[in-house]
């Protein structure tokens, strides 16, 4: 505070007359009653002989009277409350300073004194220190031009905490209708508390250079979490709330512009493969997660976000996939569930496979979330194998030779249906198949296991989606039954079909101890006979 001036006298006469003395000096000066039982401010105009002395105990009243002082300026002396003396200690001074000031354009000096040791170790009288304790500089309001990357790596590894340099920094200044500057780093590893629900927001709000909050989760979308790094504006008040934060035109055009360029730099990124790859290992669920939070930047994270594949390893964009598709392919595949090993091997791909036509293999948590709101990309639907109706898309099926088919296994049907009684929605003969005996679909509009199993972790239960079996017509398992429908061990055999479709489709059995007495059974009478 420099102030000596007759406005700074004229407003303290004025908070005297409404006895409203908060605001009058500018921010967080009343806060100084929280730790002190009384405040008095000592000031004197250049070139002036008078000075003014300020004093209050904060209670609603104040004092003005003149006093000597020998230079110009301003002298805050507080006098702390007893059981508020920890605030006075040396390095409690210097961390409020260094976290709430440190970036300020004006050095702040600590002066205080320190004891003196001879070469013995023993005490020797006091010394007096005065040393600058803030930085009196922001790397991020330097110019682009001057900064060399080993200075954003440094400073990243300050404000991270981290060892490792950044993946990736982003440093924006922006003049015109708004005037502010963003510096964001994307590290290398993800935070740990990343899927946490109470995750530590890791950007930093400052506003002409002093440090607002770093507590705010509305600062960026929450997909974005793991972006470290600080923003400044310079047309932000100071006393801004976290009540005015969450509903400021200001903030909210900031953080629309930082989302567009930090994607922007991601998007970027791509052209370098290999660091790509780290950054999606790291940061793809985040990335979806997006898809369904940010319909502005929809489309940009389409393009970044990246799957597995049925023909090919690694990682795989939609543009690749789509790319990659056959002349006559209608639609985009993909299956879904919680194992890329099962999802690969299972039988609901026999017939993509079997026409060379590459699935998407999403089998992260998300993706059950993720893929009903990606109804099509780039005007080609996207499609889910795991669906009952997925298979008319593979092609014109003969319908009378279909009919015909049906009706060759209708009495299998029915009396499978007998045994699986209200275990499953509907029992089919299948198109899709094409070595499995049989496989397991869900109706349009049911979950999926995986699905309900989420849900009920969040305390949300969803009704039994009981699946729809479908069985291979040209399987020899298949083709015995439909011969020998009164065979001795056939509701085993169905049982253990069933139980099999569900366990390659990730989902847990009701009863193991029966389906291993099955087993057990159906093998011994394999061997005797």
């Amino acid at each position: 505070a420099k102030s000596g001036t007759k406005q700074f006298l004229q407003n303290l006469k004025e908070g005297q007359k409404d006895s409203n003395l908060i605001g009058q000096f500018g921010v967080g000066f009343y806060a100084s009653f929280m730790v002190a039982d009384k405040v008095e401010v000592y000031t004197k105009k250049a070139l002036e002989d008078k000075a003014f002395l300020w004093s209050s105990d904060g209670k609603g009243g104040f004092d003005i009277e003149s006093t000597n002082k020998d230079k110009q300026g301003t002298k805050i002396v507080l006098f702390i409350k007893e059981e508020d003396k920890n605030f006075i200690g040396r390095y409690a001074i210097e961390s409020v300073i260094k976290k709430y000031s440190d970036h300020i354009m004006y050095p702040i000096f600590l002066d205080y004194e320190e004891k003196g040791y001879d070469d013995k170790g023993e005490a020797k009288g006091t010394k007096r220190i005065n040393e600058q304790v803030n930085a009196a500089s922001a790397l991020w309001k330097q110019p682009k031009s001057k900064l060399k990357q080993e200075d954003y790596y440094a400073f990243y590894k300050t404000i991270a905490h981290d060892t490792e340099d950044p993946l990736l920094y982003i440093h924006t200044k922006a003049e015109g209708t708004l005037e502010y500057t963003t510096l964001f780093f994307i590290p290398k590893v993800a935070p740990m508390d990343m899927y946490r629900v109470d995750y530590q927001p890791n950007v930093k709000l400052y506003v002409s250079r002093v440090f607002i909050t770093d507590d705010d989760k509305e600062l960026l979308p929450t997909y974005l979490r793991f972006v470290k790094g600080v923003i400044d504006s310079e047309d932000l008040p100071l006393n801004v709330s976290r009540e005015i934060l969450q509903s400021n035109k200001i903030l909210a055009n900031i953080k629309q512009a930082a989302v567009k360029k930090i994607l922007g730099e991601i998007e970027k990124l791509q052209k370098d493969a290999e660091q790509y790859k780290v950054f999606i290992e790291q940061y793809n669920r985040p990335l979806k997660e997006g898809v369904v939070q940010d319909f502005t930047n929809k489309d940009l994270l389409l393009e970044l976000i990246r799957f597995k594949s049925s023909k090919l390893e690694g990682w795989v964009s939609l543009a690749e996939y789509k790319a990659r598709m056959q002349a006559s392919q209608k639609s985009i595949y993909y299956i879904v569930g919680n194992k890329n090993n099962n999802l690969k091997n299972s039988p609901l791909l026999e017939a993509y496979k079997a026409k060379d036509i590459e699935v998407l293999i999403m089998d992260d948590e998300v993706d059950e979330f993720i893929a009903p709101q990606i109804p099509e990309y780039q005007k080609t639907p996207l499609l889910c194998v795991n669906r009952s109706d997925s298979a008319k898309d593979l092609g014109e099926e003969d319908t009378k030779a279909k009919e015909e088919q049906d009706k060759a296994f209708e009495q299998l049907i029915a009396k499978m249906k007998e045994t699986l009684k209200d275990e499953v929605k509907d029992i089919k003969v299948s198109s899709r198949l094409s070595d499995s005996p049989v496989c397991i679909v869900l109706d349009e509009n049911d979950p999926t296991a995986q699905m309900s199993a989420m849900m009920k972790a969040m305390g949300q239960d969803l009704p039994e989606a009981k699946p729809i079996l479908e069985i291979n017509p040209k399987n020899n398992i298949i083709e015995v039954l439909n011969k020998d429908l009164e065979a001795a061990f056939f509701d085993d055999v169905v049982r253990l079909l069933f139980d099999q479709a569900q366990l390659l489709e990730g989902k847990a059995l009701k009863d193991a101890h029966n389906f291993g007495t099955r087993l057990n059974q159906v093998i011994s009478k394999a061997i005797i006979s």
